[in-house]
């Protein structure tokens, strides 16, 4: 485990990294999806694969979402709009971030970072539970780290029948 790791020349600390999954957290629970889509450079990539999710391409394993640059901004727009009917009213969320890994990217100027969560979520009268783990890629910008790649891993077995994913995990 790294407490700092040089990327592209700057020294990115783990308290950096916090500090940034802990904003992102505190900007989804708040439904502010605009300040969630300015946390990612263009081209990135937004992906939550299916539960038996081992490693291999989402394209041939499956996935709940795997949205490029373009779809997640379609995605911010519909969350936002009153055609996201899954969410409106929007859910109750509470996010909890834990165990920030930090490690050399695989392409040059980027940086990996693995992290726990868990996410609580009302929504209609029910209360739910969703954990995992985050395998993310970002890159160090002028206006602070961005994803190049936000990949979401449920340690779930199976969702629930009924479970939706229709909000951010």
């Amino acid at each position: 485990m790294r407490g700092s790791i040089e990327v592209a020349g700057r020294t990115i600390t783990r308290g950096e990294v916090e500090d940034f999954l802990y904003e992102e957290a505190d900007i989804l629970d708040a439904w502010n999806y605009d300040g969630w889509f300015a946390l990612f450079e263009e081209g990135a990539r937004y992906e939550v694969p299916t539960t038996d999710y081992r490693g291999w391409s989402l394209h041939a394993g499956g996935s709940f979402v795997d949205d490029d640059y373009d779809l997640i901004k379609a995605r911010v727009k519909r969350l936002k709009s009153r055609k996201a009917h899954a969410e409106n009213p929007h859910s109750r969320t509470h996010r909890l971030v834990s165990n920030v890994r930090l490690f050399p990217g695989e392409e040059d100027g980027t940086l990996r970072i693995r992290a726990s969560f868990v996410v609580h979520r009302a929504r209609d009268g029910q209360f739910d539970t969703y954990v995992g783990w985050y395998e993310h890629v970002v890159v160090p910008t002028d206006e602070g780290l961005k994803y190049r790649l936000r990949r979401t891993i449920l340690g779930h077995e199976a969702l629930p029948v009924g479970a939706r994913l229709s909000f951010i995990l």
